[in-house]
């Protein structure tokens, strides 16, 4: 198939891995993180770390959007859905993570909540126009690449002036998130996390295009290299963050020119514009609090903004005392490192939300490498 077989050829990967080992300097160690779940997914996979020189190290970072949203988010949804009585709506991972009380949406569809799982914020307003007698809300997570169709429903409900549907907006943005992690102590005072290049997400990138990464490369002299998703893709933007290390250079390369531009698709950034606005701040599960890393509802669209209509107001929650999710989404652990990985927290029983998406360090490493962490006994 086009575009997926050949990013996958055996014979290539081999080829890209000796260039790798060969270009790495003796002595130097190569710290990179991938920021989005798809490439910590696709790593895990496809075992691209066992073609790695040890001196490569891939640190995992906080672009997985179920694995970010803080418990008290969650607990706002839960909350309209057992004490408000509404339809809630939202994807399939968001209904699995783990929220106070030990709840999550799909506990509180148990308990009588009227829970659903859709495939796109379009299939919630669908449901709204099929029942016209319920208060029906869609729970939006997710990127840069998820806010496009929140923001054309949004207008569709204006337009039609459908009465009983809303959005609990919990559209993030990835640039400030960066942002942070390279201003964090682990980062730039500490040096408990070291990182000398991104590899760049894939998706984020086909709406924003590779601009918003200049500022990185200028401001922290880290180079960043947006990559796509299939394996081939992942082991040459390695080889291409090895070489700008190499060369002392810090700039924005585009391995994914197949689908990612510089100026990004416009008609979904002026679209998101015309429906969303900044957050002040916005609370990131791992992160904490960061300045201007979230949207909201613009308010020519409150009567469809469901924090205004049903007056919500948010409170934070602390994680699960044990749970070490807000320190491997920081990069500063592994998902080993956690004493409830692969024991109390599975993925069918997950303790936090980076063993609930499959884009989640923790459940990456579950499905394709816990096994390598058993020592291998001779008979």
């Amino acid at each position: 198939m086009k575009y997926i077989a050949e990013y996958r050829d055996g014979e290539l990967a081999h080829h890209i891995a000796a260039r790798i080992a060969a270009e790495v300097r003796p002595g130097r160690n190569y710290r990179f993180m991938e920021f989005c779940g798809g490439h910590t997914h696709a790593m895990a996979r496809y075992g691209i770390e066992i073609f790695l020189p040890d001196s490569v190290r891939m640190i995992h970072g906080p672009g997985c959007p179920v694995c970010v949203l803080p418990i008290g988010r969650i607990d706002l949804a839960i909350r309209l859905a057992l004490e408000r009585g509404v339809m809630l709506c939202t994807y399939g991972d968001t209904m699995r993570v783990p929220a106070s009380e030990g709840l999550s949406l799909i506990q509180a569809k148990a308990r009588g909540a009227d829970v659903r799982m859709v495939y796109s914020a379009a299939d919630a307003l669908a449901l709204a126009d099929r029942h016209p007698e319920r208060e029906v809300v869609f729970l939006a997570i997710g990127f840069e690449t998820t806010t496009p169709p929140t923001a054309l429903v949004l207008r569709e409900a204006r337009e039609r002036a459908v009465p009983n549907f809303s959005v609990l907006c919990c559209h993030v943005l990835t640039p400030a998130a960066i942002t942070h992690i390279l201003e964090s102590a682990e980062v730039r005072q500490l040096g408990t996390v070291p990182i000398d290049g991104f590899i760049g997400p894939a998706h984020v990138s086909i709406v924003i295009g590779s601009q918003p990464y200049e500022h990185f490369a200028e401001e922290y002299r880290k180079p960043v290299v947006i990559t796509g998703f299939e394996p081939l893709d992942v082991m040459q933007g390695i080889l291409m963050l090895v070489r700008q290390v190499n060369a002392g250079r810090a700039e924005v390369e585009n391995e994914f020119s197949r689908a990612v531009t510089p100026e990004g698709n416009l008609a979904a950034q002026n679209l998101v514009s015309q429906v969303f606005e900044l957050r002040e701040s916005f609370e990131w599960r791992g992160l904490g609090d960061v300045p201007y890393s979230a949207l909201k509802i613009r308010p020519a669209f409150a009567a469809w903004d469901a924090e205004r209509k049903f007056a919500l107001q948010y409170t934070s929650v602390p994680d699960h005392r044990q749970c070490e999710c807000g320190a491997i989404l920081r990069g500063v652990k592994r998902p080993t490192d956690c004493k409830l990985f692969g024991t109390v927290c599975t993925p069918e029983s997950p303790m936090g939300s980076c063993m609930v998406s499959n884009e989640g360090a923790c459940a990456a490493h579950y499905a394709y490498g816990r096994f390598k962490d058993i020592p291998v006994v001779s008979a």
